[in-house]
């Protein structure tokens, strides 16, 4: 019986102890806490970096391809291609003012009919070829001869008359030179004041023109 008592006594817990081990729990449980959210702080901290970072290189990546585009268009139109803005009337119909050419700088194998670019007295102007190296060119009443024969213009809509301050006639086209005019032949500016020109000092063919419409 004694030894029965001394036995409950010995395993009895004392409420002390059992309030200990429910700080020691408590505390344990605070501690995992405090670690599970600083980790969760710093997987965070990475996430936002990593967002930061990939933002970022995806701006850069974008500019870099801006870059390369940019850089491409500006060696196509100035080293194989190049635009003009047509600023008068001397190419009507075909061409009218505020149209935009692209032309072609490589191929300078100039044929009659083709428009072409060149520059005259610092402008630029776009006219047709009528005449390529060994032609000889007249004009007259009868309009434009080109080794004595009458030219058939499709779209010329105007006589071809000479300008009294131009050149005289008839002109033979020497080799690297072509003669041009302009469709509108009561006002353009062309080989009749300026003569032959020399292909070196063309800008190329025209390919295409993007014409300006009204709204």
């Amino acid at each position: 019986m004694n030894m029965g008592k001394r036995w409950r006594r010995k395993n009895r817990i004392n409420p002390s102890d059992e309030e200990d081990k429910k700080r020691e729990r408590r505390e344990i449980d605070k501690q995992s806490q405090k670690v599970e959210k600083q980790a969760c702080k710093k997987d965070s901290e990475i996430c936002e970096t990593q967002e930061q970072t990939t933002l970022m290189q995806d701006i850069f990546q974008l500019l870099t391809k801006i870059a390369v585009v940019c850089i491409c268009f500006t060696l196509v139109f100035t080293f194989l291609f190049g635009i003009h803005r047509v600023k008068d009337n001397a190419m009507e119909p075909a061409l009218q003012d505020g149209d935009v050419a692209i032309f072609y700088r490589l191929d300078k194998r100039y044929v009659a009919s083709d428009t072409v670019v060149l520059e005259y007295e610092g402008e630029k102007q776009i006219r047709r070829v009528v005449a390529v190296a060994g032609d000889v060119v007249d004009v007259t009443e009868e309009g434009v001869l080109i080794n004595g024969s009458r030219v058939q213009e499709q779209g010329i809509y105007q006589d071809t008359l000479r300008y009294t301050d131009g050149v005289t006639f008839p002109i033979t086209v020497l080799e690297g030179e072509i003669f041009v005019l302009g469709d509108n032949r009561t006002e353009a500016i062309d080989g009749r004041l300026y003569g032959a020109v020399n292909i070196g000092d063309t800008f190329g063919k025209v390919m295409t023109i993007l014409r300006r419409r009204n709204i």
